[in-house]
């Protein structure tokens, strides 16, 4: 079956409020951990012995994205709170400079209590003296370009957003952030400053199994992908060809893509993991037809002109990109949509979370396992496995 053909209600389970765990474990790598493939559930075990299932000759690759306190509270005069959900950087565009940035710096946001914020900025102090004034530049499409301006030049946005943000937590999880989800919703490995979400399936590791894991002689590389809101949005239309799939901003250095060249087994921590992975193939591809822009389209994976070149020949083609260009490494987007009916290029593996009846990480898991996700989570559901964000993990493997 075409891949746009794909009805989403077949990707519909019932999920019961009560198995989405609200809090994660206090012990991070003490949750449930299922191991299976295409012929369905081989291990029902514990995260902490995840390096034992992994072959040693494996290249594992996690995404190293940190979560923002992307969800700022102003208030207007009149007392009326509107809250500011930051989405990307506007201007400076470029993640690093608009972090760095100092007095001013605009964002993409969604705005909520909107219609309440019809002029005027809106201000709020940090501190005891520092002055955050939020001014509404324009609105289309539901969402609001919003600059930030402070009276302190000494701070850089990226403190200003960390003075008066909270950290944005999955809106299924149906309460407001504590203070516990400041640490809890971040990975070990998280540095990169960028995302909206966190890219959950990195949130079952620790220090000491991430050691357990180097002294088996897995190499551990990393990726960022920063993952937008766009991910909890659900499949818009009957079919998964009327989903438009969001964008999200993906950077992996030149030796990493040479590495990958001639890798033979990689698996990939999360689903934003595979995403960049996957990309850097396709990425390769269209600068080989001469046709690279920037972004990796939706359904370029699916096109009967895709050229299907070896991974070491795409990769290959990458490198050598970025060497004519002076670069170290890619930045780019992708749009890419993994659904049934796609091959995987460079994964071999993924550690992930259960995922959201109907979403396109369900349709991406379903990519590699094929059908037997039905079985899977039917299994996941009558053995008391906890489900998403804050639930258990899996390995599955192609």
């Amino acid at each position: 079956m075409n891949a746009k053909d794909i009805h989403i209600s077949e990707y519909i389970y019932p999920l019961p409020d009560e198995r989405i765990a609200k809090h994660p474990l206090a012990k991070r790598d003490s949750c449930k951990l299922l191991v299976a493939d295409s012929n369905g559930v081989s291990a029902d075990t514990v995260f902490t012995s995840l390096p034992e299932m992994i072959p040693a000759d494996t290249m594992l690759v996690y995404n190293n994205t940190r979560v923002i306190n992307a969800r700022v509270k102003m208030h207007k005069e009149t007392g009326a709170a509107i809250e500011i959900f930051c989405l990307e950087p506007y201007a400076p565009a470029d993640y690093e400079r608009n972090f760095a940035a100092t007095e001013s710096a605009s964002w993409r946001c969604l705005v909520g209590n909107s219609k309440r914020w019809k002029d005027g900025p809106l201000k709020r102090v940090i501190g005891d003296n520092v002055i955050l004034t939020a001014t509404r530049i324009s609105k289309t499409d539901g969402e609001s370009i919003v600059e930030f301006t402070w009276d302190n030049p000494s701070m850089s946005f990226a403190q200003v957003i960390d003075a008066v943000g909270v950290i944005p937590i999955p809106p299924y999880l149906n309460r407001e952030t504590e203070s516990t989800d400041t640490d809890d919703y971040q990975t070990v490995f998280s540095r990169i400053q960028g995302s909206v979400a966190a890219p959950t399936a990195g949130l079952h590791f620790t220090d000491s199994l991430l050691a357990e894991i180097d002294a088996r002689g897995i190499r551990r590389r990393e990726v960022t992908l920063h993952v937008g809101a766009g991910t909890f949005r659900p499949v818009q239309g009957d079919t998964v060809g009327e989903h438009n799939m969001h964008s999200e901003l993906i950077v992996v250095n030149r030796d990493l893509i040479q590495e990958l060249a001639d890798e033979k087994r990689v698996y990939a921590v999360g689903t934003t993991s595979v995403r960049t992975l996957e990309s850097l193939y396709h990425i390769g591809c269209l600068i080989h037809q001469g046709e690279w822009n920037g972004e990796v389209p939706q359904w370029y994976p699916y096109s009967d002109n895709h050229p299907q070149l070896s991974v070491h020949d795409a990769l290959t083609v990458l490198v050598k990109y970025l060497d004519d260009n002076g670069l170290d490494r890619i930045i780019a987007s992708t749009r890419i949509i993994i659904a049934p009916g796609y091959r995987y290029r460079i994964v071999k593996g993924m550690v992930t979370n259960f995922h959201q009846p109907g979403s396109t990480l369900l349709l991406l898991v379903s990519a590699m396992i094929g059908d037997a996700w039905r079985d899977v989570y039917a299994h996941a559901l009558d053995h008391g496995y906890r489900f998403l964000s804050y639930g258990d993990a899996c390995l599955f493997t192609v």
